[in-house]
């Protein structure tokens, strides 16, 4: 009994002396290389940790109490509504200079004239949706940029279809979800 008993100590002893050397090499691992439990399996990457955006400053019309992730997601939006990238709006900064090389942007900085532009028609949409569409009983439709920009810089040209042309197909909208007509 007594031997089996130094047999199983001699054993856990030897587990968490392994353990304890894992542990302490995957600490120690140089920069660039994953810990044990994080490497790579089936050549994919190992999972990156969530993104965080810091808190916002220089707000001037967006709310000032957003945070970091919900400016992001805003911004996000207005992209793909214009078709655009970050730098339309926002200028680079010479002096921090990025992993990969190029400057990062400055997001306070108010230099680029566009962002003023885009903070002009941010607070025109609040305006006609404020004033107006929520006004108009049953509208539930808001105004955002892609209503009138589509996925492109400059609005989108609306031709006034000639009387022996076809009229395009209306979209798959449910009727009560239609643009209100005049």
């Amino acid at each position: 009994m007594k031997q089996s008993l130094r047999s199983l100590t001699a054993a856990v002893a030897a587990l968490l002396t392994a353990a304890f050397i894992v542990v302490t090499m995957d600490a120690q691992a140089p920069a660039g290389l994953a810990p044990q439990g994080l490497q790579s399996t089936a050549g994919n990457p190992p999972p990156s940790p969530p993104r965080t955006y810091p808190s916002p400053t220089n707000l001037k019309v967006l709310p000032k109490d957003l945070t970091g992730q919900q400016v992001h997601n805003i911004m996000v939006e207005w992209e793909g509504s214009l078709g655009v990238q970050c730098d339309s709006c926002h200028a680079k900064d010479p002096d921090d200079i990025g992993q990969d090389g190029h400057p990062k942007l400055d997001f306070a900085d108010d230099s680029k004239p566009m962002k003023s532009v885009a903070r002009t028609m941010y607070t025109m949409t609040e305006e006609i949706n404020d004033k107006y569409v929520a006004k108009i009983e049953g509208s539930g439709v808001p105004v955002t940029c892609g209503t009138c920009h589509r996925g492109r810089m400059g609005p989108e040209p609306f031709v006034i279809p000639n009387k022996d042309t076809p009229p395009a197909p209306q979209s798959a909208q449910p009727a009560e979800e239609q643009p209100l007509s005049q």
